[in-house]
């Protein structure tokens, strides 16, 4: 048994020892004193340490976006060009969209993927479905009626400018389309059956104070190149592109515009589209160039899931110059995109947060508001007491 009673005794000893190392002494609670400034710092830190945990639980479970910068090695590959411009003052008749690049690869008048929407002088659609009149002057049902009396299997005449591919011109669209690939200027529809019968001219003239929302997208060879929005029908002749501007009867065009959207590829998240909600006003008299020069760089973003998306940023600079042809001036109405591509690829990849540093910083959120809290409680207490003391003592006032 005293084997047994010495064995406690050093227990007991080893206790009282480990006790000296308690960082953290306690008081009585008859010693311990409640006071409302206490109660007040306390509510405040209380307050204090959840509003910066919220915080921090919040900047946990976002997710880390970071940048590398690597060669672009890609090749061969086509890039999408996504576009939402209006032309407030250019009715969609007169406009066309050509694309070329330093390949030597043309589209002119593109309307694959692209739509054209009519736009009255206040900014709404037009509506363009048909409907139904009475009457039997309606000009549309007379068309219909003259239409439907000629002969289906018709070959009409391209008045010179057949071609390999279009022998016959069956409506105004074919002439002029023959008159484009030939290179010839359309200039006057008068003599040409196809059109007088369509009433071409009439409506060149009815749809004169109209504008046009284009919108699609356009595929385009990974290599530096433009595309731009101009009125007219674009030819070539003589290695020259060229715009046939005289069918219209105008001496200047309005390219106002406003860019709803233009993009390089496929959205994702945080992707900044410099151009979006730009507008441009052209004022005074003549014609405007407008040349936005885009240097496009290839990004590829990877997701948390592994889900990779390829797409492209941009930034820009514009020049703008005002034609006026009276005074000798030479140029294209219209806007102008020169892009080029940089060989230097962004791969930004989602990483999520770590927990042990978001651990961290809620300890120390916790223990710096406590310290702190408690020297500041301190610090009233002690000075309330001591003015207490004074007042006792007469010492105030």
């Amino acid at each position: 048994c005293g084997t047994l009673e010495d064995l406690c005794c050093k227990m007991a000893d080893l206790v009282n020892r480990l006790r000296s190392f308690d960082a953290y002494p306690k008081t009585l609670e008859d010693f311990r004193i409640k006071t409302f400034s206490g109660a007040a710092v306390s509510i405040i830190a209380a307050v204090i340490m959840l509003g910066l945990f919220a915080s921090e639980l919040s900047y946990f479970l976002t997710t880390e976006v970071t940048p590398e910068l690597f060669v672009d090695t890609s090749r061969n590959e086509k890039m999408r060009i996504n576009l939402d411009i209006v032309f407030p003052e250019m009715p969609c008749a007169y406009l066309s969209i050509d694309v070329m690049d330093i390949s030597g690869e043309q589209q002119l008048d593109v309307e694959h993927n692209l739509y054209k929407t009519r736009l009255d002088p206040r900014g709404n659609e037009i509506d363009m479905t048909p409907h139904e009149t009475l009457g039997e002057d309606n000009e549309s049902v007379a068309l219909a009626l003259e239409l439907s009396k000629l002969d289906p299997e018709r070959c009409e005449s391209c008045y010179g400018a057949e071609n390999a591919e279009l022998k016959c011109c069956n409506n105004c669209a074919n002439v002029r389309e023959a008159y484009r690939v030939k290179g010839w200027a359309f200039n006057n529809a008068e003599g040409i059956v196809q059109c007088e019968r369509e009433g071409w001219s009439d409506k060149m003239k009815e749809m004169s104070d109209e504008g046009c929302n284009m919108h699609g997208f356009l595929l385009v060879n990974k290599v530096a190149g433009n595309f731009h929005f101009a009125p007219g029908k674009s030819f070539q002749q003589h290695n020259v592109h060229i715009h046939d501007l005289q069918p219209f009867g105008r001496k200047t065009f309005n390219m106002t515009h406003h860019v709803k959207r233009l993009s390089f590829g496929n959205e994702y998240p945080g992707l900044m589209n410099p151009l979006d909600g730009h507008s441009e006003v052209t004022l005074g008299e003549g014609s405007t160039m407008y040349q936005y020069f885009v240097k496009i760089v290839p990004t590829r973003y990877r997701k948390l899931g592994g889900h990779v998306i390829n797409t492209n940023q941009y930034s820009l600079t514009l020049h703008k110059r005002l034609i006026r042809q009276q005074m000798g001036e030479s140029g294209l109405p219209g806007a102008f995109f020169m892009f080029e591509i940089s060989p230097i690829l962004v791969q930004l990849t989602e990483t999520s947060r770590s927990f042990m540093h978001f651990l961290t910083s809620v300890c120390a959120i916790i223990g710096g508001v406590f310290t702190v809290a408690g020297m500041v409680d301190g610090m009233i207490y002690h000075s309330l007491r001591s003015l207490q003391k004074k007042n006792e003592l007469g010492k105030l006032g």
